[in-house]
């Protein structure tokens, strides 16, 4: 006997003909997860276990974390041929239990000497001979389940742990997100990661507008979004120069929006340079007035890129709750500003002109800006 982890999947297993390339990223995954832990993961079966771990603990807390995976389910692994063995494990994991049960058996071993009703039944009689103080059955809507998969071995488990599904990190391409120190570009990021894209992030830091805390705030968000995507790049760009610039050459109600067109085309530069095939930002409609329709569209234009706004629906009290959910709503709202409280105008264009967009920019060299803004941005690996 022994304890170990068996990983379970849950949309890969609609791929079909290409389910072997998803598996093999997934299980390249959870080997990134458990990392020096002193755990072994392999593929067997149509499942992924982990075993020899030095923390089961901390090993379940990673591997739920990982896109891809659907449950994880702390089991023990009998020889199957010990049908006395798996009682008597099974009566281990169920005696510290208390309410129904049920007992549900499943065979990829069609040879074995019992089918999945006869499990049921004498497991199930066995576990409630010696628990009956505790322990009643109930078939239908049990309290407790005890599932018992007899493959090259048994397995036994009683507790399934939800993860966050979805699909493994890189399966889908790979994507640069405009990650700010606000609460909602990081679950733009982690919401375009769970498709399988694998992201580089890009954050503008106004130094010295913007302190130094401003910057660390940015790379612990980092930080909480490389678990679930097993490691992560963040490009801090020197921006003071750009808003400075823009801040006195362009018309007061236009830096906003002109600022962000700078942004979108040096995260473009960065893209490309990381071979990435799509920018990824935080922004909702109406949210604020550089998120207008008429101001979107005019960010569009400057880049070639698909820019994915998986937040674009959704209200602040939608972002929040998912910012909690996923663990990087405490640090978006430790009171550091960002780049986008500098030298913010009164009244911004809410329906900019393009006329007027390109008077303010012809002032600019954006050639000379966007490239020196990229060649010395500071590179940091989470």
């Amino acid at each position: 006997m022994r304890k170990l982890l068996l990983v379970k999947y849950g949309e890969i297993y609609l791929k079909g003909l290409n389910r072997p390339y998803f598996m093999r990223a997934l299980v390249a995954r959870v080997k990134e997860a458990v990392k020096g832990m002193g755990g072994r993961v392999w593929l067997h079966d149509a499942r992924i276990f982990v075993s020899d771990v030095e923390d089961m603990d901390e090993c379940i807390r990673r591997v739920t974390k990982v896109f891809g995976v659907h449950s994880v389910c702390p089991a023990v692994e009998v020889e199957k041929d010990n049908f006395e063995e798996i009682c008597r494990q099974a009566d281990e994991m169920m005696k510290e239990l208390n309410g129904t049960f049920k007992v549900d058996s499943r065979r990829s071993d069609k040879h074995y000497f019992m089918d999945s009703p006869q499990l049921n039944a004498k497991i199930g009689e066995y576990v409630l001979e010696r628990n009956e103080d505790h322990l009643k059955v109930d078939v239908r809507k049990p309290q407790h389940v005890l599932n018992v998969e007899i493959r090259d071995h048994a397995y036994l488990y009683a507790k399934v742990i939800p993860a966050v599904g979805g699909m493994p990190v890189g399966t889908g391409g790979k994507a640069a997100l405009l990650l700010s120190g606000g609460i909602d570009s990081p679950v733009a990021g982690y919401m375009i990661a769970k498709r399988g894209l694998e992201l580089v992030s890009v954050h503008y830091h106004s130094f010295p507008y913007t302190s130094e805390q401003a910057k660390q705030k940015v790379l612990d968000l980092g930080a909480i979004l490389s678990e679930y995507c097993c490691g992560m790049k963040v490009y801090v760009v020197p921006f003071t120069d750009i808003q400075m610039q823009i801040h006195e050459k362009c018309p007061d109600e236009y830096t906003t929006l002109i600022m962000r067109r700078y942004m979108m085309r040096i995260a473009e530069k960065i893209a490309e340079k990381e071979n990435a095939k799509a920018l990824i930002t935080g922004e909702s409609v109406g949210q604020v007035a550089s998120q207008t329709l008429d101001a979107l569209n005019m960010t569009n234009m400057v880049v070639k890129m698909p820019v994915f706004r998986p937040l674009i629906g959704f209200d602040k009290i939608d972002i929040i709750e998912y910012a909690k959910k996923i663990g990087t709503y405490e640090t978006s709202t430790l009171p550091y500003e960002d780049c986008c409280t500098v030298f913010t105008p009164k009244h911004p264009a809410t329906h900019p002109k393009m006329d007027k967009i390109m008077e303010g920019e012809s002032k600019l060299d954006e050639e000379a800006l966007i490239n020196w803004a990229v060649e010395n941005s500071e590179i940091v690996t989470l």
